[in-house]
């Protein structure tokens, strides 16, 4: 294997024909030139230069090496910048995944906000739910994952999440929607079990993979659960269903992005259910520039948001 700095030298001997010459340029004294070359010779194993009393003039294997030593050290010179740039944000890429709602209320403002930022960075973003996005976040497919996990569990998220860092961005309460001429709707104030007894749309992922649009009765529930007529993951079809008089819905916070105005929202208060949102990295690797500047990022679109809704 040469030596890049044996490559460097190398180079400028070959283009001043003279050792002196290259030694000063490069701000080196002449033996050590000397020791440089005689070292390259070696790994090359004949000679490179031919000594003569005007300089020094390339070998047939010299000028071999030096066609290949000129692209090389260009190669690294790319690499260089190349480097420089991911470093200063002015290169580099990030590849992100969001379940649904958090695609429909952050992500758009998030990549407005990056891309206005950090112009030259290649920005990707895909819809997946958590139970995708996580292994494609393990296998290398991702830089980061939007997920959420209801707070049920005292001891945190599910062991999906075993091994990736999880970077808090809220706590998600659930809203009710109802027909506009609901008798509860008449009521400022509801609690999750004014709804105990109210037919559910749920907006919820559905078996069909061509097309996410989905109704039909829910499974058969216990006399202590609400009961579900329908459910579907699209929340346009979740509102229309209500506004219908099909059922009443909660909804994740999230969702609330675009409603029509013949539902009425209501705050279910310290009742609500909630999920917790995360930007998820994989644990013990290095982050990029570009993936910590969308970190770094995601809080303050998270905050507008959180603004927005009040």
């Amino acid at each position: 294997m040469f030596e890049l700095r044996h490559l460097q030298v190398f180079r400028e001997v070959a283009r001043l024909g003279s050792l002196s010459a290259a030694a000063e340029l490069l701000a080196y004294t002449q033996p050590a030139v000397s020791q440089q070359m005689a070292a390259l010779e070696r790994r090359a194993g004949m000679p490179l230069l031919e000594r003569t009393t005007r300089g020094v003039r390339l070998t047939d294997a010299g000028e071999a090496l030096l066609r290949h030593a000129e692209k090389i050290l260009a190669e690294q010179t790319l690499a260089e910048r190349e480097l420089e740039a991911i470093a200063g944000l002015h290169g580099g890429r990030v590849r992100m995944a969001a379940f649904p709602t958090a695609g429909a209320a952050l992500v758009p403002a998030a990549v407005a906000l990056f891309s206005a930022r950090y112009p030259d960075v290649v920005l990707s973003v895909s819809e997946a739910e958590p139970e995708e996005s996580v292994p494609m976040l393990r296998a290398g497919e991702l830089e980061l994952a939007i997920v959420g996990e209801a707070i049920k569990r005292p001891e945190g998220f599910s062991d999906l999440y075993a091994g990736l860092d999880l970077h808090h961005l809220l706590d998600e309460p659930r809203y009710a929607l109802l027909p506009a001429d609901h008798r509860l709707a008449r009521r400022k104030r509801l609690r999750l079990q004014d709804l105990a007894h109210e037919v559910r749309i749920e907006l919820a992922r559905t078996p069909t993979r061509e097309n996410r649009i989905y109704l039909a009765p829910g499974p058969e529930t216990s006399p202590e659960e609400p009961p579900i007529a329908f459910r579907s993951d699209d929340f346009n079809v979740v509102q229309g269903m209500v506004a219908a008089g099909a059922g009443i819905a909660v909804v994740p916070e999230l969702a609330l992005t675009s409603l029509r105005a013949d539902i009425t929202t209501r705050n279910l208060g310290s009742s609500a259910p909630m999920r917790t949102i995360a930007a998820a990295t994989l644990a013990g690797v290095h982050r990029s520039p570009a993936t910590n500047a969308m970190l770094d990022l995601l809080p303050e679109i998270v905050e507008a948001h959180l603004v927005t809704r009040q």
